[in-house]
């Protein structure tokens, strides 16, 4: 099958599964310990049912989302995600360039493989950056400050990752620093040869570009990855961190990786304009809820000050008009934007980005929606009890 024949994300998850071999597509796929928060992301959408409503005009609609005072196309956009440039070369800027093809947001992680500016030069309203703090603070601040020279529409602060999850697919794949080339994973590579030429004709591990300043001169990119993993994650982070961030940034700032509504107001309290409430998409804190689950919750405390986006788990159109529904205002997407980089870069990214704005807009249409503003609680019920 060819991407532009897929028809939901779990075809271009399979196109992916037949293009990376497994070290790599676990990397991708995987979560922590026994992958129970993977289970749990998505059997919740199940929980809650869309209550359409009927005789209403919807033969035009629109999915214009207003986000921190710009218009996007779509309630959605892409998630922040690392070392997508090992995947397929030149990744995270293929995906900042199908976001704005589409008008939606795209969170460039900073720990890409391209840098910040890169993306930024390709896509320079859509490309919004993700930063975490660091046992440096300066490192930190110097990653404000780029993004402030560019002009970057939001900046996003990840918080939910004080140590790294037991990550058990890498850990029996060998995916790990230094990474070793066992008998296993080379025929893995020979197994998967269109992915095993591009790695190769790319000089192997990609350079982290946005951590390159910060190591010494003419470090190479195990030296640079070295450097990231000396400073994240970083224990030792409290609210104070929020704080220098704010400090530093005058633009729109978001708090990822959110799930109690106490710390939502506490964020909300120190200047943020808004919240991704995330799980880290099931890939840090195994027994965490899922954040449909806590979405209604920190609605009610702060969805009047603060603009409400959520990721984790989101493979369908309906199950962004759900969250639509519980209080966000935006859904953010991850594993199928990477699976989609991964098996057809650019075109893969649009593909699958499409197929969520065709879902919604036929969920709209079904919905008796003229435009994703109509979404509120009377159109969701939730059936059995939160697990």
């Amino acid at each position: 099958m060819r991407v532009e024949s897929a028809v939901n994300t779990d075809d271009i998850a399979a196109l992916a599964r037949r293009y990376l071999p497994r070290i790599a597509y676990d990397f991708i796929d995987g979560g922590v310990d026994g992958e129970g928060g993977l289970d749990r992301n998505r059997r919740a959408f199940e929980r809650y049912q869309l209550v359409p409503r009927y005789l209403v005009d919807v033969e035009k609609r629109t999915q214009t989302t207003r986000l921190f005072g710009r218009s996007y196309a779509s309630p959605f956009g892409v998630s922040p995600m690392s070392i997508a440039g090992f995947f397929r070369p030149g990744a995270d800027v293929m995906i900042a360039r199908a976001a704005a093809a589409l008008n939606v947001p795209y969170v460039m992680s900073s720990a890409s493989c391209s840098s910040i500016e890169a993306a930024v030069a390709e896509a320079p309203e859509n490309t919004w950056f993700q930063v975490y703090g660091t046992r440096n603070p300066k490192i930190t601040l110097d990653l404000v400050k780029r993004a402030t020279r560019l002009n970057v529409p939001v900046l996003v602060l990840t918080v939910d990752t004080p140590v790294i999850g037991k990550r058990e697919r890498n850990i029996r794949n060998g995916f790990r620093r230094p990474m070793k080339m066992t008998p296993g994973v080379i025929m893995q590579g020979l197994s998967r040869p269109g992915w095993t030429w591009r790695y190769l004709r790319a000089r192997g591990i990609p350079m982290m570009e946005n951590w390159a300043p910060y190591a010494a001169p003419g470090a190479d990119a195990n030296a640079v990855a070295d450097l990231y993993g000396s400073q994240t994650p970083a224990p030792g982070q409290t609210w104070d961190v929020l704080r220098l961030v704010r400090k530093a940034w005058a633009g729109p700032l978001v708090v990822k990786g959110i799930l109690h509504h106490e710390d939502a107001q506490m964020c909300v309290d120190l200047g943020a304009d808004g919240m991704l409430i995330s799980n880290h998409g099931g890939r840090q804190l195994d027994a965490a809820p899922a954040p449909i689950d806590v979405l209604p919750r920190i609605a009610d405390a702060v969805g009047h000050k603060a603009e409400l986006l959520i990721d984790s788990g989101f493979r369908r159109g309906s199950d962004i008009a759900k969250a639509l529904c519980l209080g966000a205002k935006a859904a953010f997407i991850g594993r199928p934007v990477m699976f989609a980089a991964a098996a057809a870069g650019e075109t893969g990214v649009r593909k699958v980005l499409d197929i969520y704005r065709q879902e919604l807009g036929l969920l709209m249409g079904q919905m008796g929606w003229a435009d994703v503003d109509c979404a509120g609680p009377s159109n969701i019920v939730e059936t059995r009890g939160r697990g």
